[in-house]
This record gives C-alpha cells, structure tokens and sequence, in this order.
C-alpha cells in the first residue's frame, strides 16, 4: 500500500455539461510494465488524443513525462469528458507521478487548458463557468491559460494563475526547471468582436405605437411578433429594443459571461453588462437555434440570447422544427438538450422577436402596392408560424411602411430617444420588482396565472369583461387570457397605477390582436 501511495498522482480539471461543472479527479500511474500511455475514464475523441499532445508539449517545453508505463484515469469514470482542458491536468498529473513536481501542491488545484505542441497553453472555451464550478465546490486555486486568465478573474474567492506554458505550471508548483519565456497565446484579434451599435430609437420615424408596444415589451418583459411588408422597419425597431432594457444584474451578467465563453466568444476583463441580441439567419437548423452538437454540446442561439432579445427576421422562412423548438423554452424559461452523453440545461429566458412579411412577395395588405400572392399561397406563407408558437408571443403588431408625407411632417419633438424609452423601462420595472418582492418572480412576463389570479394579481372589479368575452368566444386561448392579464399589468406599471383597470386590459387586449 504504501509504494502505491508514493507512484500515483492526482489533481482536478472540470467536465462542463452546458453550464454545470463537475469535478473531475486526474490520477496518473508509472509503473514498470512495458512503454505506454493508456489514458481511461469515457474520453471522448478530443480528449483521447491528449496521449499525443501531452507528450509533444512536455518534451518540447523541456520537461518530458516519463517513458514508462503510464495509466491515467479520470474520476468518476462512468462521467462522459468532453474537450481539450484536460491537457493541463494531465500533464501536471503525471510530472507530480514522476517526482518532477510535487504531489501536494497539484493535488489542491484545479488545472483547466489545452497544450499546443509546443508546450504552451492555448485560450480555451469554458473557462469562465469551469472557474465557477471550481469555486463552488471548494477550490481556492486554479491554473489557466494565460490567455484566459482575465475570463478567469471575474470569479470571486478564488486564486487565478495564468501560466504561458507547461513548463510554467510545473515551475509554479515548485520544479527545479530553469524559466524560459515563451510568448503566451492569446485570443487572436479576429476573435473579438466589433462594438454592437443597437442605433437610438428616436431614429424611428413615425410608427408611434410600435414605438410604444416596443418599451411594453421591454418593461414587462414580453415576446414580440412584427407584421409588415418590407421597408416599413420591423429590423429597425427589433434592433432598438436591447438598447432600451436596463443594465444585467450580477447574476444574469454572470450567466451571460459564462454562456459567451462556453460558445468561445471572448468575454474580456470585465462581465458583460448588456443584454445580448442575437440574430440567426434563417437557414439555422434547430441545434444551432437551441443547442447542442456532437461532442461537447454548446448553446445555441436561444440560449446566448438569455436575459436579452432573440430576433428571428423573415420568420416564415426559418424551418418549423427551429420554430417549434422555442415553444417550450418559451413556457419554462430552461433550454433543455438531451443526447445519448448526456443532457445539459442552459438558460432560456429570453425576448423573442419574430418579424414576417404579411405574404410572400410582401405586398398584403399594402396601401400602395399590389399583392400578387393568391389567398392560398398567403395562408400557406403565414401559416409556417404555428399556432402553438403564435400563442405563447404576447404582442402582435402590425408595422405600416411611413409615406412621403408622414416622412416630411414628421414632428421631431414627438421621437422617444433610447435614453429617454429605458428611464421609462427601468421605472416600471422597478415598481414590479417591488410588488413581486416577496415571490419568485421579478417580471410581469413571468408570473404564473395562478398568481394573475390571486387577491395580489387580479384587476380592478369589472376590468376583465372584454377579456372574459373574447375567451367565452373562442377569441383567445387561456394562455392567451393570462398573457393579456400580464400586458396589463405593465401597462399599469408604465401609468404609474396600482392595479390594471378596464383601459389597460383593453389596450392589452388591442397589443395582442392588432396584427390579426
């Protein structure tokens, strides 16, 4: 028992199943048997190739692992690994086996990166939430790549050592190896992405109400669909509306950081403090608009989206089954990937902004041009948007092109600017946050009907009558009742009222059928 407690080494990396880490233990066996490297512990392709980086890097930074017998395992072996930020943690393992690194000082560590063959680190995705999963299970230091050891920092309570090379990381942790310095791989300037200019909303001239169904979708945080035909601005104002949503909480910065880096997207120095806006194209398959993939399952559009806005332009063009894959991500807020590997959760509380032309040449219903579509061909357009998707949007709106004269006599004193639209926003939404308070619910979006209808939630006496015909006629689904109810309460919140009254549930009313 006791050779055995001096030949085998172990340190820690983390296999990330979309956001949740797991801890995974490297222990690392030299013995005499005949040369080989047997790395176990469910590999996947990736990660079953480190046999061969592993051994290049070291060699090649100076300190090559041993040449003996060596087994590696990885704890808990029945936990499917996934990626490159094993190599790290391999490597340390076993130099700590071969007596060139102390067992102590890799065994309090968590290493996460991947080696290039010649012996540095490269950036690798993850990190942020890998460092996450680290610090809650206990862990108080952590070696990354240099390149993402400013990723790394937005942890809190944790020691973040950023290290070039392998032969760095065994300096750290105390091997007599002379230093040589090594320029450390960064994340490549192409990587970064330009500034996101959302524009002002006071560039939106004319269309006054969906300038205002626009701050009611912000403020209750309320999905979105934009009928028109083209050039009457439905992207222009779909791009306006993250510039008029507040600030993240630390949390949702928190998450949205996380998600960035778990797509590879570079995160920088600091969280970011803006909702995110996507914008897939609509040849998107349903993997790439909620998540997933082989190997490691990354998040898709919906959930890079969460706590921001999901515009899908040209809707009707986007393959039903991406569409339907939002219905329930929609509901629950849980975007929910589930493959043979396993099944990962990422974040879906979302905006979700859908545009559409009224046809297929885009002329229905147009004052000035001429529709050449027939009637079926109008349905069959439309009718791509199921239903049940349909149901879950709150605000339907349709968006009408501005005319010449419209455009000439256009008051500029009546725009909203963005400034101006999010002090609104930020209003309402603080006059929610405190009558939610003591529940779980922080927007009006999402409390449940339940709570709609509560002594808390329900409107002024008489003010659902519209609301109760419309259902009693088949006008509108009970989902819809609730969305309705919801809507109104914001409407309220923007009026600075204390309860919704017959006018906020009729304007709630009109929001959700003024593109029927």
């Amino acid at each position: 028992m006791s050779s055995s407690r001096t030949r085998v080494a172990r340190t820690h990396a983390i296999a990330l199943l979309g956001l949740d880490g797991t801890v995974v233990d490297i222990e690392a066996d030299i013995s005499n048997q005949l040369p080989g490297f047997v790395l176990i512990g469910l590999p996947d392709l990736a990660l079953g190739q480190a046999r061969e980086r592993v051994r290049a890097a070291a060699a090649n930074a100076g300190c090559p692992i041993t040449h003996r017998k060596l087994t590696i395992n990885l704890s808990p072996a029945a936990l499917p690994k996934h990626g490159t930020a094993f190599d790290l943690g391999i490597a340390m393992a076993a130099l700590a086996a071969d007596g060139v690194v102390p067992r102590e000082s890799v065994d309090r560590v968590v290493h996460l990166g991947e080696l290039a063959l010649d012996g540095r680190l490269r950036p690798t995705p993850g990190i942020l939430p890998s460092v996450l999963a680290a610090a809650r299970a206990g862990f108080r230091t952590v070696l990354v790549p240099a390149g993402n050891a400013a990723e790394a920092a937005l942890v809190d309570g944790i020691q973040v050592v950023g290290v070039a090379s392998v032969r760095d990381a065994a300096i750290w942790h105390g091997a007599t190896l002379d230093p040589y310095e090594v320029d450390p791989l960064l994340l490549p300037p192409l990587a970064a992405e330009a500034a996101r200019h959302d524009g002002d909303l006071a560039d939106v001239v004319g269309n006054r109400d969906a300038v205002e169904a626009l701050q009611v979708a912000a403020a209750g945080g309320h999905h979105l669909f934009l009928l028109g035909p083209p050039g009457a601005g439905k992207t222009m104002l779909a791009s306006r509306l993250p510039g008029i949503l507040p600030d993240l909480a630390v949390d949702a910065a928190l998450e949205v950081s996380s998600l960035r880096s778990l797509s590879g997207l570079p995160v920088g120095e600091r969280l970011v403090t803006r909702p995110p806006l996507e914008s897939p194209h609509h040849t998107a398959s349903p993997a790439a608009i909620v998540g997933g993939g082989s190997g490691v399952l990354r998040p898709g559009a919906a959930a890079r989206a969460a706590h921001g806005v999901l515009f899908l332009d040209e809707a009707p063009e986007f393959s039903p089954h991406a569409l339907d894959a939002l219905r329930q991500p929609l509901e629950s807020g849980v975007i929910t990937v589930s493959r043979a590997a396993g099944t990962a959760r990422f974040p879906g509380r979302f905006q979700l902004v859908l545009a559409a032309n009224p046809c297929p040449c885009g002329n229905a219903g147009s004052r000035d041009q001429e529709c050449l579509c027939t009637p079926f061909a109008q349905r069959r357009y439309l009718g791509r948007l199921s239903g049940p998707l349909l149901d879950r949007v709150d605000i339907r709106l349709r968006v009408e092109r501005i005319t010449a004269a419209q455009l000439r006599t256009a008051d500029d004193t009546d725009r909203v600017d963005t400034a101006t639209a999010r002090g609104r926003v930020e209003r309402a939404r603080a006059v929610a946050r405190e009558r939610l308070a003591a529940t779980p619910w922080r927007l009006n979006a999402e409390v449940p009907g339940t709570w709609l209808r509560s002594p808390a939630g329900v409107p002024a006496r008489g003010a659902t009558a519209a609301l109760d015909r419309a259902l009693e006629r088949g006008g509108i689904t009970m989902r819809g009742y609730d969305r309705v109810l919801r809507m109104a309460w914001t409407l309220a919140d923007l009026d600075d009222a204390t309860r919704p009254d017959g006018g906020h549930v009729g304007r709630a009313l009109l929001l959700r059928r003024a593109a029927a």
